[in-house]
């Protein structure tokens, strides 16, 4: 991604009404050529993977609201229903554990390509989706599975949860309970609070994260998933320290250590020791230069 594609991405985390996929397709642009690995020419770019992706949402809402028309759901389980129906069913939307595996399944112009991914990349797709045809899907950001609600449950109002990975299988309170509790946390009513479109782009930059730190050789994905979590206006500061340490694995010793240095100078107020090991790091990574 150039400057100026970050510079983008900065600008639109701090929009007053972030756009999720508009953040997700700029992520996803820093993957670049692999987005289509059957195109000879050059990627695409930016502003063209955008509007290939809003086409696609478009196309997916159109066939919605002719659904809806047809149907005329009368709450939200019939919604929900019909969704799962066209965007599960029909477009065959959906996940398996196999695409846990894929960087493609975090990279939403691969997912709207695919039609698979991970569950929270299936749920933006929902979500995006029901606005463009004026229906009511909130993102669920439940430990170690995202789904979505249909209805309002911010306002009070009936709603259904439905879980997109399985093809918008409805959930009932036990089956949340049980998701949750396979993540090793108990089922607390706030955990249905619909999930924050900047809360939804540094998850999905995590699961990229994640993914890459499994795979040294992928180091360099790491570190732009990093560099992007840290353009978001809220996000935690040990990803300072994981710039550094990417940074020092890719060959920038001297940017790695003074990045260290600088993140030392913050834990020193609460956290001297730990300050200290980080100096040492910074120390080390200088010395791989003799």
């Amino acid at each position: 991604m150039t400057e100026q594609s970050r510079d983008r991405f900065r600008t639109a985390a701090r929009a007053e009404q972030p756009d999720p996929v508009l953040l997700c397709v700029l992520a996803a642009a820093e993957h670049g050529p692999a987005l289509d690995p059957g195109d000879p020419g050059e990627p695409p770019g930016v502003d063209a993977l955008l509007a290939a992706c809003e086409a696609a949402l478009e196309r997916h809402a159109a066939a919605v609201r002719l659904a809806v028309a047809e149907r005329a759901p009368a709450g939200p389980e019939e919604t929900a229903a019909l969704l799962a129906a066209v965007l599960g069913g029909r477009e065959r939307f959906h996940g398996r554990q196999a695409d846990y595996r894929r960087l493609e399944s975090s990279l939403l112009p691969e997912v709207l390509r695919r039609r698979r991914g991970l569950p929270i990349m299936l749920s933006l797709v929902w979500t995006a989706v029901g606005r463009r045809a004026g229906l009511a899907v909130h993102g669920i950001a439940l430990p170690g599975h995202f789904i979505v609600a249909v209805g309002g449950p911010s306002g009070g109002d009936d709603y259904v949860l439905a879980d997109p990975f399985h093809g918008g299988r409805l959930l009932d309170p036990e089956d949340v309970q049980g998701l949750v509790a396979a993540a090793g946390h108990d089922f607390t009513p706030a955990m249905l609070t619909p999930a924050q479109p900047l809360d939804i782009v540094l998850r999905v930059l995590g699961n990229i994260r994640v993914w890459a730190a499994d795979r040294p050789e992928h180091a360099r994905t790491q570190l732009w998933a990093t560099e992007l979590a840290l353009l978001l206006p809220r996000h935690p500061a040990q990803l300072r320290l994981e710039r550094a340490e990417l940074l020092v694995r890719t060959g920038d010793f001297l940017g790695g250590a003074a990045e260290m240095d600088a993140y030392a100078q913050i834990l020193d107020a609460f956290d001297p020791d730990g300050a200290a090991e980080v100096r040492q790091e910074a120390r080390a990574a200088r010395h791989r230069l003799n």
